[in-house]
This record gives structure tokens, C-alpha cells and sequence, in this order.
């Protein structure tokens, strides 16, 4: 596939990469950063699958400079970074670290210089640990300390963001760290975890309060979603698709634009008190779509802990990750937010979309990785019949820019357009790089 067979996107249409903090920087213990829950987990034996922690992952801290260098060569508008809470409140409380501020206060004029958007994600996971020891996401208090976080940030960089995202995959917080276990902080709550839903999003919603208030630029919030595809014809079955659906693709989506919480099987909404909802639904400038495959859904057995259960769905490549690659399913994805929501909707961006594959450089050193261009060709192609079909996407962000530390699955992992020798911290840009600097050169 050529670029230049590739159909045109909007004028102004964001192009950009995503990357968080605790995957690339390192530096947990440089100029008064405090732990997170993902330094305590992330240091438990048995948590992560090559035994690696994140203490140095990119060394992105002291190679900022180096990596927005690469931004600018691949042509890209905007960059997705996250900041870490604890680099800027230590204890996730109190006055803010200077020097933690300071890091970030560089990163955007550096990015600033090369003309690229600084749009910076408030939480990408990494909770203070001792904001967790008080009761973490369960404690109605963490989002009233959030708040207070995003005024620090905001009045040091709310005139130079160019878009802020309060937090990012708040489902996939909830669920895979308080619901599963598999994340920091490990908790194992099933439908016990709906507080952490609910606190989140009025984090959110408190945040985008004290946004406003120091930065007259846009606020997002960044979703996880994934198309459900019912396996079975059976009433279980629809009904088992219709569950998870709501509790992946509405629980965070319905009450941020004043629908209230679906329906969920086995939620208890004890946690919401009078006035939250109207909170939850201060109005948001752009809604952040993270997508990266369908999920195939089927009905539980009558004595499974949970109503559904997850199936693989047959007939599509897979990545390195075994998840389906189908840009079928971002298209059926944005259409169907446009379907659901109507004029609630407001402008979407894709603030994340990408795949890992076990890159390895050639006997030359270079990084070949056809498998990620047919990747972002299809996926770019799925945007661009999403807008077609009327849906106002007016971005674009591929994660990632770096390959970085991946969670519990350590290093093993590579979802970078650069290739990162982890041992001498050496990048190389692989040829999805080159593939993607020329499309966007295109246009």
C-alpha cells in the first residue's frame, strides 16, 4: 500500500503520538519524586512478567530533549504526554515539587520550540502511594485530591497546553488494577471496584473545573473502547454482549454526557451522593477514544463469577500482543458513539490506536516492521470512512512514539514507531516511522 493511495483527512485534523510517564521516564527517585502504586507493585515479585520495573524504562526524564527531536522529524502537530503526580506531588498532597514541575515546565517549551502541541494527560495510572494507603480510588477523598492536583499543574502550564486530558482508560484502571488484580494496585474487588469508577470520574469532573479556571485551553478525557461481538445466537448470549458493553463502553461514557450510569449487573451505585452526577457532567471539549481491537463476548456458565464471558475472535491477524488487529471495529466504534449520542457528542480525537510486535533490528541495525504500516494503514483508512459516514474525528494519536515499559508485561512488549535498545537506551526509528512522517507530509 502506497502513501500516496491513501484518502485525505480534514485541514487541521491532529496528528500526534502518545506515550505516558511511568513507561518512559525513569528517574523514580530523581528531585523529590515520590512512589506510585506502580513503583510498589512494579518492585512485588511475581507482578511483572520479565521481573523489570519502570526505575529507568526510556530514561525519557534525561533524553526529553533527544525524543522531541524525533517528534519534530516525524512531522507530527501534537504530542501526548502524561504527568506524573507523583513527580509533582510526591505524597499526592500539598505544595507542589518545584523541580517536578520543572521537568514538565521544560518538556513543553521544548515542544513548543519544534512547533508540536503539548496535550497532557492529568493520570495515566500512577496514583501516589500514599494516596492509595488512605484508601486509594475506594476513598471518595482521591478525587478531591485531584483537583488540587490539577490546579498545580494548570497554573504552571495552563497557557502553554494546548489540550488537556483529566485521566486516561479509567475502565481499564478500574478493571484490571482494582477489579482483576493485574495492575497496580492488585486489588481483586470484581464488581466491588464500582467506587473506583465513580471516584475517578468525579475526579474528572472536579479537575475539569479547576482546569477552566486556570487555562482557557480545551478538556478531554481519554476512554477505552471496544466494539462487543456476540458469539452464539442465543438470549444469554445478547444479553451477556449488552453487559459488557455497558460496563466497558458506557460506564464512563453515559453520566460524563448527562445520561447517568447504565445498567450493570452486580454494580452497586451506593457511592453516588446528590449533586455528583451533575459533577461528572461538566461539559468536555473533545472525548479521547483509545481503541485497539473488538472483544468477543459470550454467555457465562450459571455459577461464573461474572455474567460474561470473553471469547477470541477468529479471522483476523493478531499482534504480538494475541490481540485481534480488525480497523473494522474503530470504525463500527466511532460511527456507533455518533449513533448512541447524537449531538452529546462532542468532537472525538483517537488519542490512542497501535499494536506490538516483536521488532528486531537487521544484521544493518534497522527496524523493519511491515506488520505495524498495514496497521496504521488500515486503521487510518477506518477513521477516514468514520468521518465519511459524519462523525466529527478530528484527530489522530498513535501509540506509541517510544517502545517503553509495557505494565505487567515489562519489556517484553514493543508498540513503538522508535525502536529503544533498552540496554544502551539507543533509538532507532523503524520503518513505520518513515511510513508515517511521509503520510503525514501527504497529508
Amino acid at each position: 500500500m502506497t502513501t500516496a493511495s491513501m484518502p485525505e483527512f480534514p485541514a487541521g485534523f491532529r496528528w500526534g503520538v502518545s506515550t505516558s510517564a511511568y513507561q518512559i521516564e525513569g528517574a523514580t527517585g530523581a528531585d523529590g519524586r515520590g512512589p506510585s502504586i506502580w513503583d510498589t507493585f512494579a518492585h512485588t515479585p511475581g507482578r511483572i512478567a520479565d521481573g523489570s520495573t519502570g526505575d529507568v524504562a526510556c530514561d525519557h526524564y534525561h533524553r526529553y530533549a533527544e525524543d522531541v527531536a524525533l517528534l519534530a522529524g516525524l512531522g507530527v502537530s501534537a504530542y501526548r504526554f502524561s504527568i506524573a503526580w507523583p513527580r509533582v506531588q510526591p505524597t499526592g498532597t500539598g505544595a507542589a515539587d518545584a523541580a517536578g514541575l520543572d521537568f514538565y515546565d521544560r518538556l513543553v517549551d521544548e515542544l513548543l520550540r519544534h512547533d508540536v502541541d503539548p496535550v497532557a494527560t492529568l493520570f495515566h495510572w500512577d496514583l501516589p502511594q500514599s494516596l492509595q494507603d488512605a484508601g486509594g480510588w475506594l476513598a471518595r477523598d482521591t478525587a478531591a485530591r485531584f483537583a488540587e492536583y490539577a490546579d498545580l499543574v494548570a497554573a504552571r502550564l495552563g497557557d502553554r497546553v494546548r489540550l488537556w486530558i483529566t485521566l486516561n482508560e479509567p475502565f481499564i484502571h478500574m478493571s484490571l488494577g482494582h477489579g482483576m488484580g493485574v495492575h497496580a494496585p492488585g486489588q481483586v474487588l470484581l464488581f466491588g471496584a464500582f467506587p473506583v469508577a465513580h471516584h475517578q470520574l468525579l475526579a474528572h469532573g472536579l479537575a475539569v473545573s479547576a482546569l477552566r479556571a486556570r487555562s482557557a485551553s480545551p478538556v478531554a478525557i481519554a476512554n477505552n473502547y471496544s466494539p462487543v461481538r456476540v458469539l452464539g445466537d442465543s438470549d444469554a448470549d445478547r444479553a451477556a454482549g449488552v453487559a459488557y458493553d455497558a460496563l466497558h463502553n458506557r460506564l464512563f461514557t453515559d453520566p460524563l454526557l448527562g445520561l447517568g450510569y447504565p445498567e450493570v449487573p452486580g454494580f452497586d451505585a451506593g457511592a453516588v451522593r446528590a449533586g455528583d452526577l451533575d459533577v461528572i457532567a461538566a461539559p468536555v471539549d473533545v472525548l479521547g477514544v483509545n481503541y485497539y481491537s473488538p472483544t468477543g463476548i459470550r454467555a457465562a456458565e450459571a455459577d461464573a463469577p461474572l455474567p460474561f464471558e470473553i471469547v477470541p475472535l477468529d479471522g483476523y491477524p493478531r499482534t504480538a500482543f494475541d490481540w485481534p488487529v480488525a480497523p473494522d471495529g474503530l470504525r463500527d466504534l466511532l460511527v456507533g458513539l455518533r449513533g448512541r449520542y447524537g449531538d452529546r457528542l462532542p468532537p472525538i480525537q483517537v488519542t490512542e490506536s497501535g499494536c506490538a510486535y516483536d521488532d528486531v533490528p537487521d544484521a544493518d541495525g534497522r527496524v523493519h516492521d511491515p506488520e505495524r504500516i498495514a496497521y496504521l494503514d488500515g486503521h487510518l483508512r477506518a477513521v477516514r470512512e468514520a468521518i465519511d459516514a459524519g462523525v466529527d474525528v478530528t484527530g489522530y494519536f498513535v501509540w506509541s512514539l517510544l517502545d517503553n515499559w509495557e505494565w505487567a508485561e515489562g519489556f517484553t512488549k514493543r508498540f513503538g514507531l522508535v525502536h529503544v535498545d533498552y540496554a544502551t537506551q539507543r533509538r532507532t526509528p523503524k520503518s513505520s516511522y518513515t511510513w508515517l512522517r511521509d503520510r503525514i507530509a501527504r497529508r
